[in-house]
């Protein structure tokens, strides 16, 4: 199963990206995901269902730790195939 995952990371901070936001980044760039977009105001990933699912363990552990006060995300399935 292929999926596409879409999250934003709070409190915002249009000034300096904040410590969580540069820790989301970090994840999922360093993630075994086939597409990343990282943007100023939320992020897409699309990979296999179980690289996609670690990143997203690793996102809310991470980002919490970090100084995330709420993390808004959406799981999409997108196609069949190896997980």
């Amino acid at each position: 199963m292929r999926l596409r995952v879409e999250f934003t990371t709070e409190p915002f901070d249009l000034e300096e990206a904040p410590a969580h936001a540069l820790v989301a980044r970090e994840v999922v760039e360093g993630a075994a995901l086939d597409t990343v977009d990282v943007g100023p105001f939320g992020n897409t990933a699309e990979g296999g269902a179980d690289a996609v699912l670690a990143a997203v363990d690793a996102v809310l552990r991470r980002t919490l730790a970090a100084g995330a006060t709420r993390i808004s995300l959406q799981v999409n399935v997108i196609g069949e195939g190896e997980g």
